[in-house]
């Protein structure tokens, strides 16, 4: 039995919530007390609620982000009507702005508006002694770094075996693009480096490999950064693996001359782009060195192990189909491992919604408030970058195309690919649940009405990374003219696929 729960629902099983560690991790005299779950989206809200007062709480405190608001409504207000005497306390970005006509808001008893780490327990310790807040939302003050107690001890090693370690080396961002909650930061705060390498250790001793840092700008600090990373090259053996989002333009030599010594798969940067228009940067407050932005991509590319996922966002204001196409073409040339086309959201309390009137931006009213038409791109163009986002990442980030990818894109990738998804939905109706067997045939099917290549080298490209793939059944329609029937592999044919695959 535990009087007071912290919980969440993550995305899946793999994700951890590093916020409810923080919270856990300083609850102070109350610790003893408290319990934490986490769940995922895909379980049923009864059976959460279930579990949840199958502990006898008091006080249950719910991390609510735009991945699970809808799910975790549904639990609250399951909760109110099986146990009301419960207090339901609300935190996380999804319920710190725009409390206004909320259901989850109106049902919850209190929330906590921005970083709970101490607001938490210092409210559960007035709601045990009787003495209840008058106001239901609360807006504490930034906590000092250094007064945080770790949380890197609450990853249990069951954790540590099979979710991903969510770290932070800093919080906060100094830049203020409007469609990020942090742009309502005032600057980034950094921990203390000896105390975090400490806590870095520990998880490494206790046999943590794989390291997700969640700073939006690390390497703003060239010195820290440097740091961090002597730090795992020190430790770096064949399962360690890093990832960290970059800020593009600043990438001084020291720092790339350390990512050079870093062995291949064992590092990962997330580098957001976002836009190449200069005009809609302005409009949306983002301070971004375009040309030393892709002058680092090219030479991440070029002289280092480390895989590369760039961000575009489509959407913004100010930019229509064209303008996008054009930044897009321009980051398919640098030649990142993966480009995650995204579609603006609307998260709120961002200052994004400023150009709401303008711009003619309409949104979603449901998560994940996705942007839905503005006055340069209408309805049915955005249905279209919406397919367009899934079937890239479907096909061009999936790393299973490559002798087939320059077929895929060409000299034109933008409209080429749009091309190919608007063929892929005409044919399918469907941007989920297709089997990688059909996919192939799909677009043996399509990419020889689109390239200039002949049928047959497109089909000799596309059964040679279906083979690379380690798939067991090679279907017929791939088959080279040169090779008329199927046969039966023999084991040397099979143990080098899986070669390949490896």
């Amino acid at each position: 039995m535990s009087t007071i729960l912290l919980a969440t629902l993550n995305a899946r099983y793999i994700h951890a919530s590093l916020g409810l560690r923080y919270l856990y991790a300083n609850m102070g005299a109350l610790r003893p007390q408290t319990c934490l779950r986490e769940f995922t989206i895909d379980q049923r809200p009864i059976d959460i609620c279930e579990a949840l007062l199958s502990h006898n709480p008091r006080v249950i405190g719910l991390g609510v982000y735009i991945w699970n608001v809808e799910e975790s409504a549904r639990v609250v207000a399951l909760l109110k009507q099986i146990a009301p005497q419960v207090c339901i306390v609300l935190g996380g970005p999804e319920v710190s702005f725009e409390h206004a006509g909320r259901d989850i808001i109106r049902l919850a008893d209190y929330v906590i508006c921005g970083a709970a780490d101490h607001a938490f327990a210092t409210l559960c310790n007035a709601l045990l002694n009787d003495t209840r807040p008058a106001a239901k939302l609360i807006t504490p003050e930034l906590p000092e770094l250094a007064s945080l107690m770790s949380p890197y001890d609450d990853y249990t090693d069951d954790d540590i075996r099979h979710r991903l370690t969510y770290v932070e080396a800093s919080r906060g961002c100094p830049f203020k693009c409007e469609f990020c909650l942090s742009a309502l930061d005032k600057t980034a705060w950094p921990f203390d480096i000896e105390r975090f390498l400490l806590d870095m250790d520990k998880l490494y001793q206790r046999g943590a490999r794989h390291f997700k840092f969640v700073d939006r700008t690390f390497n703003l600090n060239a010195k820290i950064s440097i740091r961090i990373m002597e730090f795992f090259l020190a430790r770096m053996d064949d399962r360690l693996f890093v990832h960290f989002e970059l800020v593009p333009d600043h990438l001084p030599d020291s720092i790339k001359d350390i990512i050079t010594r870093f062995p291949p798969g064992r590092l990962q940067f997330e580098i957001g782009i976002q836009s190449f228009n200069t005009d809609v940067q302005n409009l949306i407050s983002r301070r971004q060195n375009n040309q030393k932005s892709a002058d680092n991509l090219r030479w991440l590319r070029e002289h280092t192990h480390a895989h590369i996922h760039a961000d575009l966002i489509f959407g913004l204001p100010g930019e229509d189909l064209a303008s996008f196409g054009r930044g897009f073409d321009q980051l398919v040339a640098l030649n990142p491992h993966e480009i995650q086309v995204g579609i603006l959201k609307r998260l709120r309390g961002t200052p994004i919604i400023r150009h709401a009137t303008a711009y003619a931006m309409r949104y979603n009213p449901h998560p994940p408030y996705n942007i839905l038409s503005t006055d340069r791109i209408d309805f049915a163009t955005m249905q279209r970058m919406a397919r367009f986002a899934r079937y890239w990442d479907m096909i061009a980030n999936s790393g299973r195309f490559t002798l087939t990818r320059p077929y895929i894109s060409g000299d034109a990738p933008f409209a080429r690919f749009l091309s190919l998804a608007d063929a892929l939905w005409a044919q399918t109706g469907q941007t989920h649940r297709i089997a990688l067997e059909r996919l192939f045939e799909l677009l043996l099917r399509i990419l020889p009405t689109q390239s200039a290549a002949t049928a047959s080298e497109i089909q000799h490209a596309l059964l040679e990374d279906f083979r690379a793939t380690g798939a067991q059944h090679i279907p017929k329609s791939l088959i080279h003219p040169l090779e008329p029937t199927a046969k039966r592999q023999t084991t040397s044919q099979r143990q080098s696929r899986h070669i390949r695959a490896s």
